[in-house]
């Protein structure tokens, strides 16, 4: 029987519960909680220089590596998946070696763009022009915190690691520990040592030095073993092959997810000045649902992998339903909180009258987000799982045109209103399509070959 390096016992696998989902979703809620706090004292503490170059540098630099790091963004989703179904499966060999696997992907990926920099930060300011004074302090933040670019993709491989080992504890203090030195040495190198823009970079790039090596720490485990050194089986053609296919696929689903929230962006600008600042406030809404529901999700994933290696569909369906119940949960309680302190939570971050004028028109349709989109963010975890990524890339394919079909139909004639249905169009089209393919991912569960010779419970 293969050694466990979960905290499953080998025997009897562990209840599916509601407790035990909350265990794993509760720190990265938290976690993600703190996220917002870093970037308002990125901002806070070089605008206590006097200028508004230092922060519109800040700003754009952090925007340009964020969009980067975030293609590879995939590499935690599959990790996780993946990882979740060989310890399923009782595989625990592969546990490790996968581990090393998406490392080594990181830091390729993190080389890469250290090699391109010159390149990727040209083409940025291209798409996006700023002032001379402001493109120099960019250029200067960038050139620093780019070094650290294959930490900063790891730590993506070791959260899908934890994530699928439901050691989510480590994700929030590895989370934790980033921000708080990160916002410690910005006061430090800023306010008291008078670096500026050069030192906020610093900050994070000490900081991100720290969270790499605290959440290597915490998947210390997979390195006890010498699998996660078994060359042969990390390079195993078969196994990077479907490591490949499943990151690639989730990689164009969060490309178009992405076009998605920026067109709409852009688009909301053609109807003002006014009308974008609104939609702006309100989509920091939607930011504070998706935190919320990415723990649920987390869980989902965590479960449906271990259920999806064991090829037990019973435990999956559990697994989808009891974190469901919890995403919807939260759905309902975040619906209930934007409709009865909506208004007062736009006039804390918008002043302008006219804005809050235009947020309050808007608002029932934040009111509804959750409750529309908890579908779709519940199925990206529970397909996230099962590495049902094809299918996770076809039906945003399906979405992203009918919110492209709905914007062409409801803009001309009914205007911003228009592109607020049509982004509620996009969640249930994507929520509609991954449900209607649920069936085929559990009718997989049992065809799925054994990939293991010492299978055990978990």
């Amino acid at each position: 029987m293969a050694e466990s390096i979960s905290p499953d016992l080998p025997g009897t696998p562990q209840p599916i519960t509601y407790g035990r989902v909350f265990r794993i979703a509760g720190p990265i809620v938290l976690s993600n909680a703190t996220v917002p706090i870093l970037g308002a004292v990125d901002v806070g503490v070089v605008g206590q220089m006097g200028e508004a170059a230092p922060i519109g540098a800040v700003a754009i630099g952090a925007i340009i590596l964020t969009t980067i790091y975030w293609f590879f963004g995939f590499l935690r989703m599959g990790t996780a998946g993946l990882v979740g179904q060989a310890e399923g499966a009782g595989d625990t060999a592969e546990v490790s070696a996968l581990l090393t696997r998406a490392l080594l992907i990181a830091g390729g990926a993190g080389a890469l763009l250290i090699a391109l920099q010159t390149l990727l930060f040209a083409g940025a300011f291209w798409i996006s022009p700023a002032s001379d004074e402001v493109e120099s302090l960019a250029q200067t933040y960038l050139a620093i915190r780019i070094w650290t670019a294959p930490a900063a993709i790891a730590v993506f491989a070791l959260t899908g690691w934890l994530v699928a080992m439901e050691r989510t504890g480590g994700v929030f203090w590895v989370q934790l520990v980033m921000n708080g030195v990160n916002i410690l040495l910005d006061l430090w190198f800023v306010l008291g040592l008078g670096w500026g823009v050069p030192g906020v970079a610093i900050a994070t790039v000490i900081a991100e030095l720290c969270g790499v090596g605290l959440a290597l720490w915490f998947c210390r485990d997979a390195f006890k073993r010498p699998d996660w050194r078994d060359w042969p089986r990390v390079f195993d053609r078969a196994k990077v092959i479907e490591m490949a296919v499943v990151n690639r696929d989730i990689m164009i689903r969060s490309v178009l997810l992405t076009a998605t929230f920026t067109s709409f962006v852009f688009l909301s600008a053609r109807f003002g000045d006014v009308t974008l600042a609104a939609n702006e406030v309100l989509m920091q809404f939607l930011h504070i649902t998706a935190y919320a529901m990415d723990g649920f999700a987390f869980a989902a994933e965590a479960l449906v992998a271990r259920a999806y290696g064991r090829r037990d569909v019973a435990r999956l369906r559990r697994s989808a339903i009891v974190a469901g119940v919890w995403g919807a949960a939260t759905c309902v309680a975040l619906a209930l909180f934007f409709a009865l302190a909506g208004n007062w939570l736009v006039a804390v971050m918008a002043k302008d009258v006219e804005v809050q004028e235009v947020a309050a028109l808007y608002l029932p349709f934040m009111v509804a987000a959750p409750l529309v989109g908890w579908a779709a963010w519940m199925l990206d975890g529970i397909f996230i799982g099962a590495t049902r990524a094809r299918d996770m890339r076809n039906m945003m394919v399906l979405s992203f045109l009918a919110y492209v079909v709905a914007v062409l139909l409801l803009m001309p004639s009914y205007g911003a209103l228009g592109l607020w249905w049509a982004l509620l169009v996009s969640f249930a089209a994507r929520g509609i399509t991954l449900g209607l393919r649920y069936p085929a991912l559990e009718r997989s569960v049992t065809r799925r070959p054994v990939t293991n010779s010492s299978p055990r419970s978990s």
